[in-house]
C-alpha cells in the first residue's frame, strides 16, 4: 500500500476533524493531513485561491478527500457541483470519499450517482474502514 501525499478532510466539525486527522497520521497513511470547515474553503484549496493562494507556501494535491455533506457556507452537494466543472487538471486523480451520519438512503443513492464519488461512508472513521480504502484504491 503507498503512503498517500496529501489527504483533504473536509467538515465543519472540528472534533471530527482533528478524530481523523489524527487517525490518518497515527496508521502513517499520508505525508500530510489538512483539514477545511466547509466546501468552500475546499474547492480554494484544491484551486489555490483565496487564503491558498500563496505561492511561498506549499499546498500539496490532495490524493484522497473525505467530504461531509451538511455543512455551513457551502455543503457536501455544492461542493460536488462546483468540483465537478472544474479542470482536469486541478481535478488530477483525487478519489472523493462522502462521509455523513445521514441514516438518509437517498443520500447514499444520489452520492454514488455521481461520477466524481467514489465511495459513501458512514462515520466515525475507523482505522479498519481506512485500511478498506487504502487496500480498495491505493495499492502498488
Amino acid at each position: 500500500m503507498k503512503k498517500l501525499n496529501c489527504i483533504l478532510l473536509i467538515d465543519d466539525n472540528a472534533h471530527t476533524n482533528f478524530f481523523n486527522k489524527r487517525i490518518i497520521q497515527k496508521l502513517g497513511l499520508a505525508d500530510e493531513v489538512i483539514a477545511v470547515e466547509n466546501g468552500k474553503l475546499g474547492l480554494d484549496y484544491i484551486t489555490r485561491q483565496g487564503k491558498y493562494n500563496d505561492s511561498e507556501k506549499r499546498y500539496p494535491k490532495p490524493d484522497l478527500i473525505f467530504l461531509d455533506i451538511n455543512m455551513p457556507v457551502m455543503d457536501g452537494w455544492e461542493f460536488l457541483n462546483e468540483y465537478q466543472n472544474l479542470p482536469a487538471e486541478q481535478k488530477g486523480k483525487i478519489l472523493i470519499i462522502m462521509l455523513t451520519t445521514s441514516p438518509n438512503p437517498d443520500d447514499m443513492e444520489k452520492a454514488l450517482s455521481l461520477p466524481d464519488v467514489t465511495a459513501f461512508k458512514r462515520k466515525p472513521v475507523t482505522p479498519d474502514m481506512l485500511m478498506d480504502i487504502m487496500a480498495a484504491y491505493f495499492m502498488e
